[in-house]
């Protein structure tokens, strides 16, 4: 995480942003639209309970693992804030949770989808379709990153920087 008195923890919001990207994918596709499981396309079809209970064991232990970057993006932001007296712009939290979400969906989708193929983002339309869900969902990440680096920069524009005698009494409340 960045010790710069007066920074915005960029890391702190990219791990938001990658915890909830997918807490997102697993909560939305594989829980509420049943599109898929982890492995629903790498020999374990959900057609048997057995096939059910390791794919609902392995969204398990992907939860767990989106649990944990939203965990550890709480700590860096609250270390962060703790020892930092300064007004942020919004604009650095939602855009670094933009980058990590996007980031997330690239990921994701290149690695599950397109190289390993575990399973597809849609796979209750008929197969020959699920390549143009994959790759939307690509573009879709694509977009988030591109949106997030902007509103990073701009909240990186807007942001006072620390000068002076508020630098340093900043750095003796620390």
């Amino acid at each position: 995480m960045e010790r710069r008195k007066g920074s915005f923890p960029t890391s702190a919001g990219v791990l938001f942003g990658l915890g909830l990207g997918g807490f997102f994918d697993g909560i939305v596709f594989h829980q509420l639209l049943q599109w898929h499981h982890m492995v629903t396309s790498a020999g374990f079809p959900p057609t048997s309970v057995e096939n059910l209970k390791l794919n609902t064991f392995l969204d398990g232990l992907f939860h767990a693992a989106t649990y944990a970057f939203v965990v550890a993006g709480l700590a860096g932001l609250w270390r962060h804030a703790r020892h930092t007296h300064l007004r942020w712009s919004t604009k650095l939290l939602t855009g670094t949770m933009l980058i990590g979400f996007g980031a997330f969906n690239v990921a994701e989708g290149l690695l599950n989808h397109h190289l390993l193929g575990l399973h597809h983002v849609n796979e209750t339309v008929p197969p020959e379709h699920w390549v143009y869900w994959d790759v939307a969902f690509l573009v879709w990440g694509a977009a988030m990153l591109a949106g997030g680096w902007a509103l990073l920069r701009r909240g990186r524009a807007a942001s006072p920087r620390y000068t002076g005698p508020e630098r340093r009494a900043a750095a003796s409340l620390s």
